[in-house]
Formats: C-alpha cells, structure tokens, sequence
C-alpha cells in the first residue's frame, strides 16, 4: 500500500508549497544539523556498514525540513544522495528502512506530498468547505486553520507540519497529521460523489495514519 501511496504523490516530496503567511527562507538548520560526508561517500560507494547508515539517514532526516535553505556544502551532498537513490520516493522508501525518526520523517512527508496534492483538488475544496459550514474548526485543527477554506488550505497544513519537525516538535507534527487525515477520511465520501477522480482518498488517508502511529511510537 505504501508504494502505491508513494506513486500517487509522484516526486513532490520535497516541493510543497510555501505558507502564505510564514518565510521558508528564516528556516535555517542549526549548526549542529549536519552530514557526516565521509559517510556519505562511503554510503554512496556501497562500502558504508549498517552502524553508519543508520547514523546517515538519522542525519538525512533531521535535515529534510530545512530543504529550502540548505547551504551548498549539504546541498551538494543531498543530491548526491538523491542522485544515488533516483528519485524521492526511493529516498523516502530508504528512510522508512530505518525505525525512530527517519521512519517517522519519511511517513509525515508521505502525507504532506499527499496534503500538497489534493490542496488544489476542487471536489475535496468543496467538501472541506462544506465540512467547515457545520463544524468550523475539525477537532485537533482549530490552531493551525484560518477561516477561509481554499486550494491553499492543506498545503498550509503540510507546510506546518514541515515546520514543527524543523522545530523538533516532533509529537505536535504527529498529533497535526493525524487530525488532518482524520478529517479528509470523514471528508473523503463526499469529495468522491462530486468528483469520482478523487479515488481513494479515504483509503489513503488511512493508510497514512496507521503508518504514522506506528512509525511515532518507536519515537
């Protein structure tokens, strides 16, 4: 199910779009966030031992919040490690490999590819919307939402997520995601009657959180 989540969202992992209301450009990695780069080469080479993978890909997931600012020198050494891997999707299939924080990163930007896709789907806009005209704020939302319902709206969402694993309020990013596919799965029917195309968006959102928990209570 995983892998089929993973072609849904194609390769825009790491290309959600920027909250309106917050700077991508003040989110810089602290200094101590950084890529071991002998490991990286070795990584690359085939030579680097399971101890040092596990290491690597703990460094790859605390850097991947801060993708829109990294300097050149982790910059240089991530596309090394994407160009080894071919795509996202497989970078994130890597980080999955490996329980605690880099299973937890690599679900939670899972789900924001998928909250960044159908952001700008009418049907489930129109369903969101029409959600919100009984229930203004859905339970676990009321801090993250604005009023106005629109194809920014799960963007924003994902966006924020993003932004608490920069801040390594890790257990707020899991509490955020699980309360937003929460309410597309109670969305999801009716987005469906309205557009068929929208699949199965119930099942994903699913899947999603089930990947999640799981993946946050080795945390």
């Amino acid at each position: 199910m995983r892998n089929r989540t993973l072609s849904k969202i194609g390769t825009q992992l790491l290309r959600l779009r920027h909250d309106s209301s917050q700077s991508s450009q003040d989110r810089a990695a602290p200094a101590d966030y950084g890529l071991d780069h002998r490991q990286v080469a070795e990584f690359i080479a085939g030579t680097l031992d399971a101890e040092g993978e596990a290491a690597l890909a703990h460094q790859v997931a605390r850097q991947l919040p801060f993708h829109w600012t990294w300097p050149n020198r982790v910059a240089e050494a991530m596309s090394q490690i994407m160009d080894h891997f071919g795509d996202q999707r497989e970078l994130m299939a890597w980080l999955d490999r490996h329980p605690g924080l880099p299973r937890l990163v690599a679900r939670l930007y899972v789900l924001m590819g998928l909250l960044d896709w159908y952001s700008a789907v009418p049907a489930v806009v129109t369903a969101m919307r029409e959600y919100r005209e009984r229930t203004p704020y859905p339970p676990g939302l009321e801090s993250y939402l604005v009023p106005a319902t629109d194809d920014d709206t799960l963007a924003s969402i994902a966006f924020k997520v993003e932004k608490l694993l920069g801040e390594e309020r890790t257990r707020e990013a899991v509490e955020l995601a699980l309360a937003t596919a929460t309410w597309l799965q109670q969305i999801a029917p009716r987005a469906r009657e309205l557009a068929r195309e929208v699949g199965d968006l119930d099942e994903l959102m699913g899947q999603a959180r089930q990947d999640i928990r799981s993946a946050a209570a080795d945390i």
